[in-house]
């Protein structure tokens, strides 16, 4: 199954975006799919995750503001982002998988100026 995800841009702090994210194959076969992110100069990090129980989990720096979700019907990942801050901004990736090491897709950029 391969990922890509789209939505990323330019916006303001405060505002807010929505990543999708499209699965060539069922996305159900992944079980678990998320959200990682790559800032400049820094290691990736887990955004934000949800399995095929629909059991999510967030980083603590992005709780109460983003929000994952699935569309298994439409094979499709989403993340809403709001209340954006400039420190969210980096490449977003979705990934997917049973088990490490998860298929990550092409990313989309995100920018949050101040």
């Amino acid at each position: 199954v391969q990922l890509q995800a789209s939505g990323g841009g330019l916006v303001q702090a405060g505002g807010s975006l929505r990543l999708s994210c499209t699965t060539s194959g069922s996305i159900l076969s992944l079980y678990n799919t998320g959200w990682y992110r790559r800032a400049p100069g820094q290691q990736r990090e887990l955004v934000a995750a949800v399995n095929n129980g629909g059991s999510t989990i967030y980083a603590d720096s992005v709780k109460g503001r983003f929000t994952i979700s699935r569309d298994n019907a439409k094979n499709m990942l989403y993340l809403q982002m709001d209340k954006l801050k400039p420190e969210d901004t980096a490449v977003y990736y979705c990934a997917g998988g049973l088990r490490p090491p998860w298929t990550y897709g092409r990313g989309t950029l995100v920018t949050v100026s101040s």
